[in-house]
């Protein structure tokens, strides 16, 4: 637990003790992450309609060195979300917003199971270790 003066630099000089715990410090840190997450699914549903409709990076050099015909359907290419857009849904706006949010809840997933097993496993190793 750290304890915080409050109100220094007041001219009768007296602060308040303020105390922030490991619980307060845990609230704040979700409040963060929540805001994260929803600004991110946000801009993954908004911003990915905007996504330009050329051909990326790879595509672009294999085409302006001669051997972009070679090249051959992905074995994902029947995916649901293949192409960036949603399998089923006509409006292209909704179909590339849908592509973004699932994207992104996929990556979130794994990012944070990872996290949660490699934590778990330090800790199990420090419980071993005593």
């Amino acid at each position: 637990m750290t304890v915080q003066m409050e109100g220094e630099g007041r001219a009768n000089g007296e602060g308040q003790l303020k105390e922030r715990g490991p619980l307060k410090d845990r609230v704040r840190l979700k409040v963060v992450v929540l805001l994260g997450v929803l600004i991110v699914l946000g801009l993954a549903g908004v911003v990915s309609f905007h996504a330009s409709g050329s051909p990326d990076g790879l595509e672009r050099v294999a085409e302006d060195h001669g051997f972009g015909h070679t090249a051959e359907d992905s074995a994902t290419g029947d995916s649901p979300l293949a192409d960036y857009a949603t399998r089923g849904v006509d409006n292209p706006r909704l179909s590339g917003g849908i592509a973004g949010v699932a994207g992104v809840v996929v990556v979130l997933g794994l990012g944070t199971g990872i996290a949660y097993a490699l934590r778990r496993r330090a800790r199990d190793r420090r419980e071993s270790a005593d």
